[in-house]
């Protein structure tokens, strides 16, 4: 059975899919978002982000998703990879983060989000 959401960071569109019984998740059908896809324009580098927030982790459907966009996306040579983003409480000013499964701190976050973006010399 599909699960309806219980916090307020849905759109109506996705709540109409969640209502649908003809695509219920129960017979196959599953759809997830990919909270940022990080890029730098003058480069053209990119990286998939997926961002979790009290020190949650993704669905295992969700994982398996994850992998197959990060599988395809790696025929790409300005591809830098998909992350996972954990916050211990909802952003990196109020708590610890994790950077694939790594802790870090903010100065460490700016640098990921800056590293791999330069012009090469």
């Amino acid at each position: 059975m599909t699960r309806r959401r219980f916090d307020k960071h849905g759109t109506e569109f996705g709540n109409w899919l969640r209502q649908q019984p003809e695509i219920d998740s129960s017979l196959g059908f599953i759809a997830t978002n990919i909270d940022y896809m990080w890029t730098n324009y003058h480069t053209g580098f990119w990286m998939l982000i997926e961002e979790k927030r009290h020190d949650t982790q993704p669905r295992f459907w969700q994982q398996r998703m994850f992998k197959k966009l990060d599988l395809a996306a790696r025929n790409d040579p300005n591809y830098r990879g998909f992350h996972l983003l954990v916050f211990e409480h909802t952003n990196p000013d109020d708590g610890a983060i994790w950077l694939d499964g790594e802790e870090i701190d903010k100065a460490q976050l700016l640098m990921f989000l800056q590293s791999g973006f330069a012009t090469a010399a």
